[in-house]
């Protein structure tokens, strides 16, 4: 954001439950933050806008590309699920009520597992450790659960032949929280979407390969795709 915001203006988007944003639903389900988009961008005026997602960010915003078309004119996607069942195994565990709630329970040993074992097989940027540590301070045992069990069902491979807006797809083929080929699935459905690979990152190419991610990310927002 930092990079972008030089030259466009940038927004960056608490989903409910998440950050700074509030705790007190009873739903986080992908469709939710869908129209949390669409509401974001009604109270703010934006009519049309690019759509930057990562993660579950990436599959939020091919589904507000899918059922709010008007709102998007560009949209990429970082390491994003396709389909819900592509998420690491202790990923989908965690998206169990009952494994949920004893990780939130013990949520000190397992901050400190994610912080100083596991983040080290996700992202080899020095910072993220402390990075992870803080979002999760930051989530509550309920959003967690909720949002990582609706994305687990979620299939967007049916739809996404009714994205019309240009697409761009960015994958690490050494993710291990969302399976590498993610790409694979769509490219076959959004067959003008663009796909960039990064060999040598996980799951946060932007962290890992930043000066590369940011150029190509700033290409596909700077094309003219009208023109072409």
């Amino acid at each position: 954001m930092a990079y972008l915001g030089a030259f466009y203006r940038t927004y960056a988007m608490d989903f409910w439950g998440f950050g700074e944003s509030g705790k007190k639903r009873e739903t986080y389900a992908v469709s939710d933050f869908v129209d949390l988009v669409n509401q974001f961008m009604e109270q703010l005026g934006i009519v049309h806008a690019p759509l930057v997602g990562h993660s579950m960010g990436g599959t939020v915003s091919l589904s507000v590309a899918i059922k709010y078309p008007e709102r998007v004119s560009k949209v990429a996607v970082v390491g994003s699920p396709i389909v819900g069942s592509s998420l690491a195994p202790l990923l989908k565990l965690a998206g169990q009520r009952p494994i949920a709630f004893m990780l939130f329970n013990m949520f000190g040993p397992f901050r400190a597992f994610m912080k100083y074992y596991y983040s080290k097989q996700i992202c080899s940027d020095p910072r993220f450790p402390d990075m992870m540590d803080r979002d999760l301070s930051r989530t509550t045992v309920e959003s967690f659960l909720l949002s990582i069990a609706s994305l687990r069902r979620t299939d967007l491979t049916p739809m996404l032949g009714q994205i019309k807006a240009p697409a761009l797809g960015m994958y690490g083929d050494k993710d291990v929280i969302v399976h590498p080929l993610q790409w694979q699935p769509m490219q076959k459905g959004i067959q003008h979407a663009i796909i960039e690979r990064f060999p040598k990152a996980g799951h946060f190419p932007m962290l890992e390969e930043p000066l590369e991610f940011a150029q190509k990310l700033k290409n596909f927002l700077d094309k003219d795709f009208q023109n072409q």
